[in-house]
C-alpha cells in the first residue's frame, strides 16, 4: 500500500525521541556520541554546523552507516548515541528512523540547525 510523506515522518516521530538541544548538549557531555548533521552540503557551506558534527546527507545516509558498505564512515558505531539535526526536523527524524531500522537503538532527533544555535546562543 502506498504512502505518503506525512504517515512516514508520523512512524519516524513515534519512533526516534524528541530531544531539546538542552538534553543534547548533556548527553554530548557523557561522551560516546555521534552528532549527525543530515542536510545537504550546500546547506552545511552556507550556515556552518554544530561544533562536531559529522555531515552526512539523507541521501548517503544508510550507506556511510553500514559498516559492509565501502563508504562506510567509522564515526559510525551502533554503540554510539546519535543525535540528528537537519533545517527543521524532517530529514532527520526519518534519518533517524532508519538508523533505528539498522540496529542503531540511542538515536534521537534535536529538530532543526536554527533550533539548536537559537537555543545555544540565548
Amino acid at each position: 500500500m502506498a504512502t505518503s510523506v506525512k504517515k512516514m515522518l508520523e512512524a519516524a516521530n513515534a519512533g526516534v525521541p524528541k530531544i531539546t538541544p538542552e538534553q543534547a548538549t548533556e548527553m554530548i557531555a557523557t561522551g560516546n556520541t555521534l552528532i549527525l548533521d543530515v542536510r545537504d552540503a550546500p546547506e552545511v557551506a552556507a550556515s556552518g554546523k554544530i561544533a562536531g558534527a559529522v555531515n552526512v546527507s539523507r541521501g548517503m545516509l544508510e550507506f556511510r552507516a553500514d559498516p559492509e558498505s565501502p563508504y562506510h564512515d567509522k564515526n559510525f558505531d551502533t554503540n554510539k548515541t546519535v543525535i540528528l539535526y537537519c533545517a527543521s526536523g524532517g530529514r532527520s527524524a526519518l534519518a533517524g528512523k532508519v538508523l533505528k531500522d539498522m540496529g542503531y537503538e540511542k538515536v534521537y532527533n534535536v529538530g532543526g540547525f536554527k533550533d539548536w544555535t537559537g537555543a545555544t546562543e540565548k
